[in-house]
């Protein structure tokens, strides 16, 4: 049977890889957690940096800066506070801030490139989260904490249902790294 050079022009196109169907939705997750990334990343830093500077010389400058009446409450406060700050705090705010900017990097890249382990690794990592989360607005209730749950419970019922309806894979074959 001969083939026509339709025919054979078609065959020798590439496959064009299928759009993901939650494309839209990924890459907004992706994004969540990149700029979670980035802001934890500063957080480790700033947190490396104040580990060799007099942390009651920059609070008498925040102080200032903000206009803060330096004999009132709030700057009391704050000197307060600070005093209770040390190196050894420091050092492990820094190197968890880090070490968490890392695990939201690799959340972020996964999804945005529509990576089904990043999925599984997400909803794991943030259904690990909630309850610490929670634990922390029991223990002091503030309005950006009750955001910060929101967004995290919005992202993984999103991320279950996005898996939900994938389809169910034959049995035994498990989601692998190269996907």
């Amino acid at each position: 049977m001969a083939e026509t050079s339709e025919q054979t022009e078609t065959q020798a196109e590439p496959t064009k890889k299928p759009r993901h169907a939650n494309a839209t939705g990924l890459l907004v997750v992706g994004l969540f957690k990149l700029s979670k990334a980035a802001f934890f990343t500063t957080v480790g830093a700033v947190a490396y940096h104040l580990i060799h500077v007099n942390l009651g010389d920059v609070v008498d400058q925040l102080i200032d800066r903000l206009r803060i009446d330096p004999e009132g409450r709030m700057a009391s406060f704050l000197m307060d506070r600070v005093d209770l700050i040390g190196h050894h705090q420091l050092r492990e705010a820094g190197l968890f801030s880090l070490i968490y900017a890392g695990l939201c990097v690799v959340e972020g890249v996964g999804l945005i490139l529509h990576k089904e382990w990043a999925e599984y690794f997400t909803v794991i990592l943030t259904a690990l989260a909630l309850p610490w989360e929670i634990f922390e607005l029991v223990k002091r209730f503030e309005a950006y904490k009750v955001g910060l749950i929101m967004a995290n419970v919005a992202v993984l019922l999103y991320l279950l249902w996005v898996l939900k309806k994938k389809e169910p894979r034959a049995a035994g074959q498990v989601p692998g790294l190269l996907e």
